[in-house]
């Protein structure tokens, strides 16, 4: 499956992660911190999916946000 969406959809997928979901961005944030230390990006998708039941798309844009938000200027929030 592809890693690669457009930003809209990537845009589309962050604003609905709380109400799909029930828990917001920092909350995800802090559970991927607290999981496994898993070096690759795919890696990381595919724990959120099983250890969260999370769909593909939701875990993916979840893991680019932090990864976008950890490498900003004062990074994760």
């Amino acid at each position: 499956m592809s890693l690669h969406f457009s930003e809209e959809t990537h845009r589309n997928l962050v604003a609905r992660v709380p109400a799909c979901t029930g828990r917001e961005l920092p909350d995800w944030f802090r559970e991927i911190e607290a999981g496994p230390a898993f070096s690759r990006f795919e890696d990381r998708v595919s724990w959120l999916q099983g250890e969260h039941n999370l769909g593909h798309g939701h875990a993916l844009a979840i893991v680019r946000e932090h990864e976008r938000r950890r490498h900003a200027p004062g990074g994760v929030s």
